[in-house]
């Protein structure tokens, strides 16, 4: 048995360099790996306290990656002018074989990464092949992450609509988007936003006294949404527009959720990333699509697996005695 611990620090972790498409093929490996048997997850545990304020441990094991984890996730209502996160999270990880603690990793950066690489590794497998519009409903730092992992994934994409309640979050998103090259514009209204683009990505969080406003009706006949929110911003009684209902895990989750995070009862999930990341729909990109997903945790176990591998290669970490 091992008397040391590797610990990775949210610095760690970002000087690994994990890069978009690394993130989004350790997802679908993980989800591939998961319908052929070579892993194991259990649905996340949640305490919820209140709107936004939970704790929540996320379980996996993978014998490909001879790795468990576990990621202790709080979520709590943001604060004006607080500089303490809404959102933190450790991961740590054991010996898949002998269950001997390895390492303790900052889970904030995985998380951020890996939620993104979620939302690409679905559209990968749903939406339309060269969209050049993507829609961000919520301007915070996952829609800095999607930026990044969508850009990569669609070279297409060439114009970036923005909606925020936060206008300077919104200029900092199109600064972002600017620098790699689309076209951006700030609007005041959702229906325009749907109406406009080939991807939606909504980022709604959760907040006493949120209503539902995102209207699936108004998308395009083909156009893709990852709903990061859960479901929350979306209008449940327009969610039969969708063609197609996805999640990450049909064992954890049979509808997307409502402002109350309660499941809708209006619509329900029809294919998760299992199934699709082993076999793909022949008419994927046709259709008017939903990912909606409250995270797995397999794909923590994938990207802490990707961060540790890195981390070890190039010396990063602090070696920590047990």
């Amino acid at each position: 048995m091992s008397n040391t611990l590797l610990y990775l620090s949210h610095e760690d972790v970002r000087a690994c360099a994990v890069t978009p498409s690394e993130a989004r093929e350790a997802v679908l490996g993980a989800f591939r790996d998961h319908a052929a048997g070579r892993n194991h997850s259990l649905p996340k545990a949640a305490l919820s306290l209140g709107p936004g304020h939970a704790f929540q441990a996320m379980t996996a094991a993978s014998q490909a990656q001879a790795i468990a984890t576990v990621k202790w996730v709080a979520s709590a209502p943001a604060v004006a002018g607080s500089t303490v996160p809404s959102v933190s999270a450790l991961i740590c990880v054991s010996d898949y074989a002998t269950g001997a603690p390895l390492a303790v990793l900052d889970g904030d950066e995985i998380t951020l990464v890996r939620t993104a690489a979620m939302s690409a590794a679905a559209a990968s497998l749903l939406a339309p092949a060269t969209p050049c519009t993507i829609g961000f409903v919520g301007c915070g730092l996952q829609a800095h992450a999607h930026l990044a992992a969508f850009h990569d994934l669609y070279p297409s994409l060439n114009t970036a609509l923005l909606l925020s309640r936060s206008r300077s979050s919104a200029e900092r998103l199109s600064e972002a988007a600017t620098a790699r090259g689309l076209a951006t514009e700030i609007l005041d209204e959702a229906d325009a936003l749907l109406t406009r683009s080939d991807l939606v990505i909504s980022m709604v969080p959760a907040a006493p006294g949120l209503h539902p406003f995102l209207d699936a009706r108004r998308m395009k006949p083909t156009a893709f949404a990852a709903a990061v929110d859960t479901g929350r911003s979306w209008l449940p009684e327009a969610l039969p527009a969708f063609d197609l209902l996805v999640t990450d895990s049909l064992v954890q989750s049979q509808a997307p959720y409502d402002v109350d995070g309660r499941p809708v009862t209006t619509a329900r999930f029809g294919y998760d990333l299992a199934a699709l990341s082993q076999a793909p729909l022949p008419d994927a990109g046709t259709k008017r699509s939903l990912f909606c997903f409250r995270g797995f945790a397999l794909a923590d176990l994938a990207l802490a697996h990707l961060v540790l591998e890195k981390a070890r290669a190039a010396g990063i970490g602090t070696s920590l005695p047990r």
